[in-house]
């Protein structure tokens, strides 16, 4: 399908600004390596071969039994008993495959020569933490949940946010006044302390923290949406496709929301940010994730708390830098595509 003037021009404006489209690449790249962290940092082999047939403990759970052990269990890839078994004790039985970084988040390095946290070295690129966890993985994987949790959450956010103030702008009247003074009474809240109260409530957990911030992120984008609903309800198009007897929901949907979803896509890198900023100062309060998950916000706390181990702090602080610093660019670069007074040369 061919593309439209306007989105051929919205592209040339976006790859004009080559800060953010560069931005763009290298988040999708970081992204993409993330979403395959478990074939980066894993305490299981990628793929092993044990009497000549191919093993993948990645993607399958196996005993050890399997490789001539004693137990029905899954199969201690890290062990040096299991091990001998697949490989033999004159590695002609077979061989392993591991990650690039074999820890997973959750594995604690038992072979430490100091006490945790350990500094980097050869074995744990980024040292680790007060628990002997490797700090690699971690970073990893907690920049996994916190791109996805904001992603999730901001999708539905903005999708809740433009009902709202599409509902709001396009019917005005009596609506409109009762659902504002109820944003404006629910915005009011303290919702820091809101939060603080529901997290102590709820066991915490990746979908009940989005549900928790789902209460306040949805208002970000009613006003924005509201005001462009009620400026376009009374063009000449619209009132002509009423005219003609089109439903109400089918002319917000087709004719009045394309307008509006100009300044909705413009806000939604920042909304975005805001999402993982807000995900990781819970994890550094104790109010986010469980205890054991990967977070950058409980890096960030262990940083805090073990000041004689600085890699911890400068590991989340960088990873937290770089992924906000990336969508701050990425958002610049999608506001100057939909400015129609911008133009490229």
């Amino acid at each position: 399908m061919e593309l439209s003037p306007i989105t051929k021009r919205r592209l040339l404006q976006f790859r004009a600004n080559k800060r953010g489209y560069w931005s763009f690449w290298i988040f999708v790249s970081l992204l993409l390596i993330s979403l395959a962290a478990p074939i980066i940092a894993n305490d299981k082999p990628i793929m092993l071969n044990y009497k000549g047939k191919l093993y993948f403990p990645v993607l399958v759970s196996y005993p050890e039994t399997t490789f001539g052990g004693d137990f029905e269990t899954e199969a201690e890839y890290r062990d040096k008993f299991v091990q001998e078994l697949i490989v033999g004790e004159d590695g002609t039985k077979g061989w392993i495959l591991w990650p690039p970084i074999p820890f997973y988040y959750d594995t604690i390095n038992y072979d430490l020569t100091s006490p945790a946290p350990t500094p980097p070295d050869s074995v744990n690129w980024i040292g680790t933490d007060d628990q002997g966890r490797d700090v690699a993985a971690r970073v990893i994987y907690g920049f996994r949940i916190s791109v996805l949790f904001g992603l999730i959450l901001t999708l539905v956010s903005s999708a809740i946010g433009v009902a709202a103030g599409a509902v709001q702008g396009y019917y005005g009247g009596r609506l409109d006044l009762l659902m504002q003074r109820t944003i404006e009474i629910w915005s009011s809240l303290p919702s820091l302390y809101i939060l603080i109260i529901f997290s102590s409530m709820f066991t915490p957990g990746f979908w009940s923290l989005l549900l928790i911030l789902l209460l306040f992120s949805w208002m970000k984008l009613v006003d924005v949406v509201r005001a462009e609903f009620l400026r376009a309800r009374n063009f000449d198009y619209v009132r002509a496709a009423a005219a003609l007897g089109i439903s109400n929901p089918i002319i917000m949907w087709r004719h009045v929301l394309p307008n509006a979803m100009v300044a909705t896509i413009t806000f939604m890198p920042f909304i975005l940010t805001a999402s993982i900023t807000s995900l990781t100062a819970l994890d550094f309060l104790g109010l986010g994730m469980p205890p054991g998950s990967p977070s950058l916000g409980e890096l960030l706390a262990q940083g805090k708390n073990n000041l004689q181990a600085p890699w911890l702090g400068i590991a989340a602080f960088l990873s937290l830098a770089t992924m906000l610093t990336l969508l701050t660019f990425i958002g610049e670069a999608v506001r100057d595509a939909f400015d129609p007074r911008k133009t490229t040369m």
